[in-house]
């Protein structure tokens, strides 16, 4: 099992053959109370988890959004667009199995965006990122991460998978920005920055 933490760097990933990363969040209403507060808790609000395939500093491959088995090989799956962060447990997930990443990809990005417009970080609650993992077909978490609530930004670089040979290691980013809700290649511009 690895431990994972943004201050000890890089973990090897030694033995570690299938990893899954997850985003759950809780709907809010905000400030608003009464009538609008309980409409805006029963729609919620639609983060998003993005995993962006790397050839070197060039974005090539995309799962989440629309895309949830965008190499074609099961290698890097999307479990699908939660839209409201209703329910219990991760909301949205991606799955790696590293062996099966092709050899041209160098660097898988994890990226939680309130993406669509009219949602917000502002407007879920107990945003939580975990790291699991997945070998063997059993799931063992590693790594809880918890974005800053103060921030006024729409993305979050959460953890960025690097080959290193062949074997990988995975890094802990838990860094904020701005996206342009509603653009794809500004999502992937805030990937490549990481």
């Amino acid at each position: 099992m690895i431990t994972l933490t943004k201050e000890a760097g890089p973990a090897d990933l030694d033995g570690v053959t299938h990893l899954s990363i997850g985003v759950s969040w809780d709907p809010t209403a905000g400030t608003s109370g009464g009538v609008i507060g309980k409409l805006r808790r029963k729609s919620g609000t639609d983060l998003d988890l993005i995993a962006i395939a790397m050839n070197g500093g060039d974005p090539v491959r995309l799962a989440g959004l629309d895309s949830l088995d965008p190499m074609g090989n099961g290698s890097l799956v999307h479990s699908g667009d939660n839209q409201s962060g209703h329910g219990d447990g991760d909301d949205e997930t991606v799955t790696v199995e590293f062996a099966r990443i092709p050899s041209h990809i160098t660097s898988i990005v994890f990226v939680a965006a309130a993406f669509k417009k009219g949602s917000s970080f502002q407007k879920a609650r107990n945003i939580s990122f975990k790291v699991y993992d997945a070998t063997g077909g059993s799931i063992a978490q590693v790594a809880d991460i918890w974005p800053s609530l103060l921030t006024q930004d729409n993305g979050c670089a959460v953890a960025k998978a690097v080959r290193a040979g062949d074997s990988w290691k995975l890094e802990v980013i838990n860094t904020t920005g701005k996206i342009k809700q509603g653009d794809e290649h500004a999502l992937m511009r805030f990937a490549v920055s990481k």
